[in-house]
């Protein structure tokens, strides 16, 4: 896990080459901005006349061997690269490629052997949350991000080259007015344009065929699917926790690391946070004892919750009412975690793939309606909960991993007839994954009703009410009536976008947002 960032100049740049324009300070500065992200290493290159990469390192596989850039060995024709994430599949890509190909036993190298290999059009072989920039000295260059967008990544095409980076904070500012969304999926050259190398949600996905299958089977296939990825993004050469919502999803991934744990002889370790007796506090304190966790909580209270407000607004480079809401208790969970483990798994993904929330149910009636809209959000995360994700842990150093959107489990659960996932008759929602991990956690936590983290927490009684003391109704009603003001739905939402703009000025939100539905 790391930082990124990036500049190509173009041959037919009016300015020239890399070197002789003043791109490489500038860029040490892009570099500068994303410390946060990777406190434990830091690497640059200038490839070429054209192109300077530049990483920051947060070490957690191949501690000692793992320096980036990576490449750069072998001639003008030699790729050089830098990778933000984590590659699942390495150790199996070590057995089709060349081992010459890789050059370090760290996971990245993967991404590298498949260029030296394939090319780009070999990066639809990665299995992970990754974005990177890779380029030649002889000139070629490409930029790729990962199918969902796990890991995130920007770029802004100004007159004279192309910058890249992790978070728009790195941009200067002529940089951040032309800043944009790097789409998931794709990967770009300067000499045949943006390809699309994969879906969100895997092409193979609606084949399978269930009809006649018993149900316990199908559960069973869900729980493998689940499982299997669960202890597959145990990888690491540091210690791996887990983020405890109290909540059926981050328990499931709990349960199953908790026993991948015991197995070894070690403890896992977990994380909660909420208000004293907050539901999801409880919740999460009832499953970590049932799975004998080492367990460590975050109390939140209004003054400490206001008070980072403005860090994490900037930190999440959103102004979004809901994401931001949601994003202050995973503020004090990541920097609680932050002190005990380098790695957290999260539940992240599993809602939009089984339909946990409300609205999926009241608004589309349906199946195949229902199976449009998860298949419309799932594409959607990257800009949604996946920036929050993304952004709360790695200001704290740490790196989260969303194991119920690894590829095979996006494509396990899609595959599945839109009628499993509606509601039971009891209005219970996921019940076909609450009945795939029967046994492991105790009923009561297994068919607990969900209820929104800002909400489960007590995030929300502490924020939203802030807002009316803070904004008058002649202040809103002339603030969203400016042009050039994006669509503004509360008090609340006004205060994160005064936030945004003091922190991005210059960044056009319509270019680089995401917005729930509702705020």
């Amino acid at each position: 896990m790391c930082g990124i960032a990036a500049i190509h100049s173009p041959r037919h740049s009016p300015r020239g080459d890399i070197g002789t324009q003043d791109a490489c300070p500038a860029a040490e500065e892009m570099l500068d901005r994303l410390a946060h992200r990777g406190p434990d290493d830091r690497g640059t290159r200038t490839v070429g006349a054209h192109t300077w990469l530049g990483h920051r390192r947060l070490s957690i596989v191949d501690l000692d061997g793992g320096h980036q850039p990576l490449g750069g060995t072998d001639g003008a024709d030699d790729w050089s690269l830098v990778c933000n994430g984590e590659i699942y599949n390495h150790q199996a890509l070590r057995d089709e490629l060349p081992a010459d190909a890789f050059g370090s036993s760290s996971d990245s190298a993967a991404a590298l052997a498949v260029l030296r290999t394939d090319g780009p059009e070999g990066l639809h072989r990665l299995r992970g949350m990754w974005a990177l920039c890779a380029a030649t000295p002889g000139g070629r260059f490409v930029a790729a991000r990962d199918p969902l967008g796990i890991k995130p990544l920007y770029w802004a095409r100004t007159g004279t080259a192309v910058h890249f980076a992790s978070e728009l904070r790195a941009f200067d500012p002529e940089a951040q007015a032309r800043a944009e969304t790097f789409p998931p999926g794709h990967w770009w050259s300067p000499h045949h344009g943006l390809h699309r190398f994969a879906e969100p949600v895997p092409a193979h996905s609606g084949t399978a065929d269930w009809s006649g299958v018993p149900q316990e089977v199908v559960e069973k296939a869900t729980f493998e699917s689940v499982a299997d990825s669960v202890r597959r993004h145990l990888m690491a050469d540091v210690e791996v926790g887990v983020f405890l919502s109290g909540g059926l999803d981050s328990g499931i991934v709990a349960s199953v690391a908790a026993e991948a744990y015991a197995r070894q002889g070690r403890r896992l370790r977990t994380f909660a946070v909420g208000t004293e007796s907050s539901p999801d506090l409880l919740a999460a304190r009832e499953t970590a004892a049932y799975l004998d966790t080492e367990h460590h909580e975050a109390l939140l209270d209004a003054e400490a919750a206001q008070k980072v407000l403005d860090d994490v607004v900037a930190c999440v480079e959103s102004f979004d009412a809901s994401l931001i809401r949601s994003a202050v208790p995973n503020w004090f969970l990541s920097e609680l975690a932050s002190r005990h483990v380098k790695v957290v798994l999260t539940g992240e993904g599993a809602d939009e793939l089984f339909a946990g929330y409300g609205y999926y149910h009241e608004q589309h009636t349906s199946p195949e309606q229902l199976d449009a809209e998860l298949r419309r959000t799932v594409g959607a995360l990257h800009g949604l909960n996946l920036q929050r994700c993304d952004r709360v842990t790695m200001a704290h150093g740490l790196e989260a991993r969303v194991p119920f959107l690894d590829h095979d489990v996006v494509a396990h659960a899609m595959s599945l007839p839109p009628h499993m996932k509606l509601l039971e008759e009891n209005g219970m929602e996921k019940g076909h994954l609450r009945r795939s991990f029967a046994g492991r956690l105790p009923d009561r936590l297994l068919w607990r009703r969900k209820e929104q983290f800002g909400t489960g927490s007590g995030a929300e009684s502490l924020l939203s009410p802030l807002w009316n003391s803070r904004i008058t109704d002649g202040e809103f009603a002339a603030e969203v009536a400016r042009d050039g003001v994006p669509e503004l739905r509360s008090k609340e939402e006004l205060g994160y976008y005064r936030t945004f703009r003091n922190t991005l000025p210059d960044v056009r939100p319509e270019a680089v947002i995401t917005r729930f539905a509702t705020g």
